[in-house]
């Protein structure tokens, strides 16, 4: 049995081989839904599309599972997760990853503290495009009222996630 097949947070996502009006035709087709930022984020020059299909692997965690039991700025996420080998996932893997990703827990507004990633998504760890605020800096999962979406975000480096924030990152074969 490989670690894939009894670890639940572990995933294998096809991505790769669409255009982008092809990739956002097949979201639609999948009844995914898009925030004002993330077709932003999809529309830029930032957001590069690979006529070639291929595999990541995936893994979700939370802050806390990265050490942080305080919570943490983004820069520090990314170096712990580096230490231990878990990579920044391509811009372009987003999609793909909201596509494989239909069982994800439901999201509370109830819940929702301003300036906070939403209670039940999943930011897709991926590199920071730019350092201009009016620049959305990724993707985040999220299901509300059974809806999936795909949202983009903004934050600056003094944003400190919660420990309880969940997390994709890639990893290497």
């Amino acid at each position: 049995m490989t670690k894939e097949e009894y670890d639940p947070k572990i995933k294998i996502i096809e991505a790769g081989g669409y255009t982008k009006p092809e990739l956002i035709q097949k979201m639609k087709e999948n009844n995914i839904l898009l925030n004002e930022l993330a077709g932003k984020l999809i529309a830029s020059d930032y957001f590069k599309v690979s006529k070639e299909q291929y595999q990541v692997k995936v893994v979700e965690v939370t802050v806390k599972d990265l050490g942080f039991i305080d919570g943490a700025v983004t820069s520090e996420l990314f170096s712990k997760a580096a230490d231990l080998q878990l990579n920044l996932c391509p811009l372009e893997s987003a999609p793909y990853i909201r596509l494989a990703y239909f069982n994800q827990r439901e999201g509370d507004d109830e819940q929702q503290l301003e300036n906070q990633a939403p209670y039940g998504s999943i930011t897709i760890a991926s590199e920071i495009l730019s350092e201009d605020l009016e620049v959305p800096k990724g993707f985040y999962l999220r299901r509300i009222q059974g809806d999936l979406w795909l949202r983009g975000y903004i934050a600056d480096e003094e944003h400190v996630w919660k420990p309880d924030d969940h997390f994709i990152f890639c990893i290497n074969e």
